[in-house]
């Protein structure tokens, strides 16, 4: 029999006191409803304080502090400067606002610390298949697919690329390698395309050189012909193209390119289609607007994004794939300590693929729970009708713009995003690109509110997304008001 005298100095990392740790959870709780539900009466953003940012830099804590301690230094650096997307006057980029329901299922999730990576007879695991078997009806995929929740679209466009390039290339390539004098395997995209997209081709080891960039028309979508010229030319050249790209919804302008024709394009040169839809996918569920993603259902992966246009917190995306056995044979790998699929009891007995075989990652969190708890609380429904209610603002704003001589429309709005710019008297006045990136900067530095900036036809042009379900009409009357003043 072991004999030790040390078991008393045995330690652990939950609460000695359990009364007090809840008085300060619900301290907590408190404390973010009255966040999120006064966002409004609060600036949209503030800088934070080099006093402040000082404070938080400080050396690794050696010894415990009090956890009402913690939390009141939480209070004072941390919380009172956010990025601002909660705030019905946040549209720049393409960020999403989050909902309370959101908030409480973190809390519920992390109260589970449920890895999602293995494992098959425990919740966390069927409500993520649940999920995504909502996805595949909504987006028009066959039950068949196969489908995996991601930390946002850069990590499902690389997962739907890779499996784009292993199932194209014409050897086994995770055996093999990339062999240069063997492949030269291209892919195609719009000049338009999110920067996610090269980065996975760097990293899947084709270089961005791989990826060839066509020129766009007149409404920033892929020229077509242009892109078939570049097949064509690759073809002749010795490259082997295998995947074309299309954007549900470009981040600068919102542009949706034409899908089924590149669908069709795909069928006829033997090319896997990829459609990057990180928040314009969702125009399916608004009836307004889905005609302009027809096409998506033909691709063989798609990507969109959760914490964008369905206004769930960070960090949620998805991947989806046509062929599951593609998806699977891409990533499946399983050494002898998670050894599963062989029936029987316990929760290694299920006879599913693990979530992992689909993924990079083997340790993943419960994303799925946000989802699940948003879908049931609101129902697609009343997400379409958000989402149309986003793009009827926008268009409420071009009437403004139009309106207003000081302003102009650069580009006709696209989906939920509207690009103009302030041209004053004199549209000629070669200051005008400072002046509007002067006026974003104000307008954030004054908490009013907060666009973002981009580049068209060679002129800084400010750019409103929205993707705000507390956004009201009224706010863009404070917007133009604030942007003449």
């Amino acid at each position: 029999m072991i004999q030790n005298d040390d078991y008393t100095i045995e330690e652990t990392l939950d609460p000695r006191d359990w009364d007090s740790m809840r008085t300060l959870g619900h301290k907590m709780m408190d404390d973010v409803i009255d966040y999120i539900s006064t966002v409004r009466e609060k600036p949209v953003w503030k800088h934070m304080p080099e006093a402040v940012k000082k404070q938080i830099r400080q050396s690794i804590p050696m010894e415990p502090e009090p956890s009402e301690n913690i939390y009141n230094e939480f209070l004072e650096n941390i919380f009172p400067y956010p990025s601002g997307n909660i705030h019905p006057r946040f549209w720049g980029w393409v960020i999403g606002t989050g909902s309370p329901m959101g908030v409480l299922s973190e809390l519920l999730s992390a109260a589970m610390n449920s890895n999602t990576g293995g494992l098959d007879h425990h919740s966390a695991i069927h409500v993520e298949k649940q999920v995504i078997e909502w996805f595949k009806e909504i987006m028009g995929f066959p039950s068949t697919s196969s489908g995996l929740l991601t930390s946002g679209c850069s990590a499902s466009n690389l997962i739907g690329l890779t499996t784009a390039r292993n199932t194209m290339a014409s050897y086994n390539l995770r055996k093999k390698g990339i062999q240069p004098g063997k492949s030269k395997m291209t892919l195609y995209a719009s000049e338009e395309i999110h920067s996610s997209n090269p980065k996975a081709a760097e990293l899947l080891g084709l270089g961005s050189d791989a990826l060839r960039t066509i020129p766009v028309n007149g409404a920033y979508q892929i020229d077509l012909e242009a892109l078939e010229a570049a097949i064509s030319r690759d073809r002749r050249d010795g490259f082997t193209p295998f995947c074309i790209i299309g954007a549900a919804g470009t981040t600068n302008t919102g542009a949706v390119d034409d899908l089924n024709s590149m669908a069709d394009i795909c069928e006829k040169e033997n090319l896997w289609f990829h459609v990057d839809g990180a928040f314009g996918a969702w125009a399916v569920i608004a009836p307004e607007v889905k005609h302009l993603v027809k096409g998506i259902e033909r691709a063989d992966s798609l990507a969109f994004d959760l914490h964008k246009w369905m206004y769930m917190p960070y960090e949620v995306g998805c991947i989806l794939v046509r062929e599951e056995e593609n998806h699977r044979n891409s990533f499946s790998l399983t050494p002898a300590y998670l050894v599963h699929g062989t029936g029987g009891q316990g929760m290694t007995g299920g006879d599913l693929p693990w979530f992992s075989d689909y993924g990079f990652q083997l340790s993943r969190g419960f994303k799925a729970l946000k989802v699940w708890m948003s879908l049931k609380e609101h129902g697609i429904h009343k997400y379409g009708r958000l989402i149309q209610q986003n793009i009827d603002q926008v268009n409420y704003l071009v009437k403004l713009i139009k309106c207003t001589p000081e302003l102009e429309l650069t580009i006709p709005a696209s989906l939920n995003i509207v690009c103009f710019r302030y041209i004053g008297s004199d549209p000629e006045n070669t200051k005008l690109d400072a002046l509007n990136k002067r006026i974003e900067i104000e307008l954030q530095e004054r908490g009013i509110a907060v666009l973002s900036v981009t580049l068209l036809n060679n002129k800084t042009v400010l750019r409103v997304a929205n993707t705000n379900h507390r956004t009201k009409r009224e706010d863009f009357d404070i917007l133009v008001k604030e942007i003449l003043k």
